[in-house]
C-alpha cells in the first residue's frame, strides 16, 4: 500500500510530534493535529506534515477536522496521542475539574474522532485493504497508585474504548493498536502535571537510568502501523529497563550482580 495517510493527535510536543516524525520518515503522509498552531506550522515546515489546529475537546473543531481530511483524501491510520495528566492529589482530595479535564482530553477526545473518522477509515480500507486506529494510553490503565487514581481512570477508560472498539470492528479489516507506556521523559507531561513547576518534574526521572523518551514509543507505533495487515499488535505495554512495574522503580546506575568467588 502506498501513500499512506495518517492523523496523528497531541502532535505539537512530545509522543505525538515523535510520531509524526516518525511515519514522515518511513513515508507516510501525516495530518498533524493539536492545539498549538505555531508548533504545528514548525513541525510542517520540518516535515511536510500537513499541519490542523484543533481543540478536540470542541465538537465544531472535529467536525472541521472530519471535513478537511474528506477534501484531502484518503485516512488509513487514526492515531490518538492527545491526552495528558493533571495533579496528584488522593481520592478524597482530588480537584473535579481536574478529573474533568482528564476525562474530556484522554477519554472524550478519543471517542469523538473515531465516530468521526471511522466512515473515511472505511472508505481506506475498502479500497487499499486495511486500516488502523491506534490509542496510546499508559501502564497507569494497568495498575493504580497512589495519586494517580484521576490519571488512572481516565487512561483506563480510554483503553476499554479501545477494548470494546476492536470487538465492535470484529470482521472488518480495521486494527485497533493499543501502545501503553511506562515512564517515558518528555519536555512538558511531568511538568503540566505538577502545575508548571519545572524543578518537580526534574526529580520524577532523578536518578533513573535511561527513561524511555517519545522517539521510542513512536518507533513502537510506526513499527506496529507498518507491520503486516493481517497482524494486530493489541496492546503493547513498554517501560524502561529501570522500571519493572508501576511502582517499582530503580533509581541508580544498572547494573549486573556479580556472585563473589568463595573463598578457599
Amino acid at each position: 500500500m502506498t501513500n499512506r495517510r495518517a492523523v496523528v493527535t497531541g502532535a505539537s510536543s512530545g509522543i505525538g510530534e515523535a510520531t509524526a516524525r516518525a511515519l514522515r520518515e518511513r513515508g507516510w503522509e501525516v495530518v498533524a493535529v493539536a492545539r498549538r498552531a505555531d508548533r504545528l506550522a514548525a513541525l510542517e515546515s520540518e516535515t511536510g506534515a500537513v499541519a490542523f489546529a484543533a481543540d478536540l475537546t470542541v465538537d465544531a473543531d472535529v467536525e472541521a477536522l472530519a471535513a478537511f481530511l474528506d477534501d484531502l483524501g484518503p485516512v488509513h491510520s487514526l492515531v490518538n496521542v492527545a491526552g495528558g495528566a493533571r495533579g496528584t492529589d488522593r481520592v478524597e482530595d482530588g480537584r473535579v475539574e481536574d478529573w474533568q479535564w482528564m476525562f474530556e482530553v484522554n477519554v472524550l477526545t478519543a471517542q469523538r474522532l473515531v465516530a468521526a473518522l471511522l466512515p473515511q477509515l472505511r472508505r481506506a480500507a475498502a479500497a487499499d485493504g486495511h486500516a488502523d486506529t491506534v490509542f496510546v494510553t499508559s501502564t497507569a490503565a494497568q495498575t493504580a497508585y497512589a495519586g494517580g487514581s484521576g490519571y488512572n481512570a481516565a487512561k483506563a477508560a480510554e483503553a476499554m474504548i479501545a477494548h470494546a472498539l476492536r470487538l465492535e470492528l470484529n470482521g472488518e479489516p480495521i486494527r485497533v493498536i493499543e501502545i501503553a507506556p511506562g515512564m517515558v521523559r518528555t519536555e512538558e507531561f511531568a511538568a503540566n502535571r505538577l502545575g508548571g513547576d519545572r524543578a518537580a518534574a526534574e526529580r520524577v526521572y532523578e536518578g533513573v537510568e535511561a527513561p524511555l523518551t517519545a522517539a521510542d514509543v513512536a518507533d513502537v507505533i510506526a513499527y506496529a502501523l507498518d507491520a503486516p495487515a493481517h497482524v494486530n499488535l493489541d496492546l503493547v505495554t513498554m517501560r524502561p529497563v529501570a522500571q519493572s512495574a508501576q511502582h517499582l522503580l530503580a533509581r541508580g546506575p544498572l547494573r549486573p550482580r556479580v556472585e563473589e568467588a568463595p573463598h578457599a
